[in-house]
């Protein structure tokens, strides 16, 4: 339908609801999908959006007001044309259709599901879209009006439509506003209501104070239930970005990791959709404290493995299928991969148990050593092809979970993925020249299987594998032959030298690299300071 017409409906004074409803109907229709819009009609859309706030704002039927808000929520994908909306009567207007403007510390009770709901996807919409949008909300305090609905949820119960885009409308205010995060957190206590939230969806059963009872009988996790449980802990990552300082604090923290290992050992209704959410599960664990993470091995009434002191692994393990599945989806390793790493890295850092059993799935003790270390299907396999992704962030993850894996001994980094794959970790940590990094690990030692032990000595350290024997070149030279090739190669490399195309580096004492003439500077300085002793 043309713009036009429509801005004349709307516009008219002598035009009824029954006739804007209509225009307003079949323009929504039209454009129910569209989310590019024509940039000669800019100032058109601002016009509408100006009439629906204007309209929205007397009192017409709620089917009226339903329809306003159906052609705004189109109209608020576009950034360009939200400045009608984005000002304080036009966020009030929205607020109270939203019924969330606060009267002492409650809300209007919904009388028009369907209209609250398209009143509260607009305000998503705009405040996502709104700079000016967002400074406006925190100024109306919406965030205390959402709280106060969420409130009910326990209670009298929302339908599921407006919880869910509640639940994603404190989250963008969380996202989005740091004042505002800093104030749900302290002043309206967001994160116990979250967890009420989550307690209520999950149907959540404790049997400790940090244990939750698991069903293994029970019916996958409904779809709109695995919705609202998402939104829930996207908001509760946000709320758990800055540290917890208080005893409270640590109270809810390990509150908020028995549910986490709860999710994450419950199924949804598709395959994907468990994906998603034990990604959001993972996420939020990424923000915890690493001592308050032993919580996730810690399952009393469910058992436990001996040779890991009792404790249970299944969500460790849960953790390694989830880190493998991304892997070999093979795309979008940063945003998939780097929150899984970074729990498992710490994890392993600082929880023995946890490391012990993440090795023994990883790293298992070496037996075939024929092949080089990224070359296979096994998880170690996968993890040191990861050591060399064209993504820095990627392959610093990657090395550093297996770094830590390997109790940051260099020697048995090496012994499981060779110096080449590795070098890249080792220059950035200054441990090029072998030894430990800072952390502390137990002193047991690692033992080597006998057919690795009798493979050893002819393990090429460089690629990690015992290689075919090769011909020596040189072999057949003459002394003068040999004398003559290795100055042809000391010329070659002095000509790209000093052409600056490749530039000589050596390591340091500290185990950095520089450029050669410094470390070899630094090596006689160090030498001269030990003679004259």
């Amino acid at each position: 339908m043309d713009l036009n017409t429509v801005l004349s409906k709307v516009e008219s004074r002598i035009s009824n609801e029954e006739e804007i409803e209509s225009v307003l109907r079949e323009y929504n229709r039209e454009n129910s999908r569209t989310f590019s819009f024509d940039l000669k009609e800019e100032e058109k859309r601002k016009k509408l959006c100006e009439e629906l706030i204007r309209i929205l704002g007397k009192n017409v039927q709620p089917s009226c007001q339903t329809m306003c808000l159906e052609t705004l929520r189109i109209l608020s994908r576009d950034k360009k044309v939200l400045g009608p909306v984005a000002t304080k009567q036009g966020m009030l207007v929205l607020a109270q259709l939203a019924a969330l403007q606060v009267t002492g510390e409650s809300v209007p009770e919904i009388l028009e599901v369907g209209l609250v709901v398209e009143a509260l996807k607009c305000l998503c919409n705009v405040i996502f879209n709104s700079v000016a949008a967002q400074q406006l909300s925190a100024e109306i305090n919406l965030a205390s009006g959402l709280c106060a609905r969420l409130r009910m949820y326990t209670g009298q119960g929302l339908s599921h439509e407006v919880a869910l885009f509640s639940l994603r409308l404190l989250f963008l205010l969380s996202a989005l506003l740091t004042d505002v995060r800093s104030c749900l957190r302290q002043e309206l206590k967001a994160v116990d209501l979250l967890i009420e939230i989550l307690e209520h969806i999950l149907s959540i059963k404790w049997v400790g104070k940090y244990e939750v009872a698991v069903d293994l009988e029970a019916p996958p996790l409904p779809q709109e239930d695995n919705e609202r449980a998402m939104e829930a802990l996207k908001t509760l990552f946000n709320l758990t970005l800055s540290d917890f300082n208080d005893e409270d604090g640590a109270h809810q923290l390990r509150l908020i990791t028995a549910i986490m290992r709860h999710v994450l050992v419950i199924k949804t209704q598709t395959e994907d959709k468990t994906e998603e959410l034990h990604s959001h599960a993972i996420n939020l664990l990424s923000n915890i404290p690493v001592l308050f993470l032993d919580v996730m091995i810690s399952v009393q009434s469910q058992g436990g493995i001996e040779e890991y002191s009792g404790k249970n692994m299944d969500v460790i393990q849960v953790l390694l299928d989830f880190m493998v599945k991304r892997i070999d989806k093979g795309s979008n390793f940063k945003e998939g991969l780097t929150p899984v790493f970074s729990l498992m890295t710490e994890s392993s850092r600082h929880h023995r148990d946890i490391r012990k059993y993440i090795k023994a799935q990883v790293l298992p003790p070496l037996k075939d050593v024929k092949n080089r270390p990224e070359v296979g299907t096994t998880i170690r396999n996968k993890l040191v092809r990861l050591m060399t992704h064209v993504d820095t962030g990627v392959k610093q993850s990657a090395a550093e979970f297996l770094f830590v894996l390997c109790k940051e001994s260099v020697d048995n980094l090496l012994k499981y993925t060779g110096y080449g794959n590795a070098a890249g970790l080792l220059a950035a940590r200054g441990l090029l020249a072998g030894g430990r990094g800072g952390g502390q690990y137990s002193e047991d030692e690692d033992s080597d299987t006998e057919e690795y032990k009798s493979v050893k000595p002819f393990i090429n350290p460089i690629t990690g594998h015992v290689e075919e024997p090769m011909p020596n070149p040189i072999e057949e030279m003459t002394e003068e032959q040999k004398e003559y090739e290795a100055l042809k190669l000391v010329n070659m490399f002095d000509q790209l030298s000093r052409q600056q195309i490749i530039q000589p580096m050596g390591v340091k004492q500290d185990g950095t690299i520089a450029p050669l003439a410094e470390a070899i500077s630094q090596c006689n300085m160090e030498s001269c300071s030990s003679d004259s002793d």
